[in-house]
């Protein structure tokens, strides 16, 4: 089975205590495809400018990824800058953005591409990820990501949103900031109750609670000694969640619970380098090397 992503693709300046590196390829679309692509075949979709480099998108075929459905327009890729703190690597300080072709921006899928059966909306203005849903004919399960800036200013959009999709993936943040409750037991459960059957929640270094009607369940973090470059750890993580999951072909405990270990487990890798230059050289070997050891130590055996 293929997954479709929808999200951004933008060029990154950041800066963390281990250095700073300037035009490295990022966007939410581009991190999720990094992941989803040891499991299945990944569709991309997004819009990139003009100044966009070749080499990302010789580095994205590369890689197997479709980019049948990019599009390029007219104005500046998005671009953004960030930066790190040596006490507090959870949280990016954004220095700058441009939104450049994002704005006033439709979405975009090729017609050979609008009968994918998985889609996920990686994070993007929720009337443009509305938007590519309506485009889609008859996908089987439909993911969906977002931030605190859609829930600030964009809540209404993101709420109708959420009634059409199948998985809600946020962090610790956005799911209080969206229920407005503290604990995040009962901040799963009213997400359940927005329309999404099947609620996952990111800790970062803390772990995740996967919560639905029938079951749930929390792992920690994988434990990483060096953190590099945080920025798209989420994302990754979606791209190892969804990826497992179309390859499975099955949304039961079992495959709900190794697909989080997968995502959390991909998402560790992710930190260790800046950009995608962690995530982009990884095989699946790899991969099950580190989640074997992951589970030998969660298990009580």
């Amino acid at each position: 089975m293929s997954l479709l992503v929808y999200g951004t693709v933008a060029l990154d300046n950041v800066k963390t205590p281990s250095g700073s590196r300037r035009d490295l390829l990022g966007g939410s679309a581009a991190h999720f495809a990094m992941s989803a692509r040891l499991f299945t075949k990944v569709h991309l979709t997004a819009v990139i400018g003009r100044d966009f480099p070749k080499r990302h998108i010789r580095f994205l075929r590369a890689k197997g990824i479709d980019l049948a459905s990019l599009e390029q327009g007219p104005g500046k890729t998005f671009r953004w800058d960030g930066e790190y703190k040596q006490n507090d690597m959870n949280t990016a300080l954004t220095l700058a953005t441009e939104l450049g072709v994002l704005v006033g921006c439709d979405p975009f899928v090729a017609h050979q591409h609008r009968n994918i059966p998985h889609v996920f909306l990686a994070n993007i203005d929720p009337d443009m990820q509305m938007g590519l849903i309506h485009m889609m004919r008859r996908p089987r399960l439909i993911g969906l990501d977002s931030m605190n800036l859609w829930i600030a200013h964009k809540r209404e959009s993101l709420l109708k949103l959420m009634k059409k999709v199948d998985l809600f993936v946020a962090n610790d943040g956005e799911t209080r900031a969206l229920t407005q409750e503290a604990n995040l037991i009962k901040a799963a459960k009213l997400l359940r109750k927005y329309g999404p059957e099947l609620i996952v929640v990111k800790k970062g270094e803390h772990g995740v609670v996967f919560y639905s009607d029938s079951f749930m369940f929390a792992f920690p973090a994988y434990p990483v000694e060096k953190v590099i470059d945080p920025t798209g750890a989420g994302d990754t993580f979606a791209g190892g969640l969804m990826g497992y999951l179309c390859r499975a072909g099955r949304l039961n405990r079992s495959a709900l619970k190794q697909a989080v270990i997968y995502a959390t487990t991909l998402a560790s890798f992710n930190v260790e380098g800046f950009g995608l230059s962690r995530t982009g050289r990884l095989t699946l070997s790899e991969v099950n090397r580190r989640m074997r050891a992951f589970q030998s130590y969660i298990s009580f055996r």
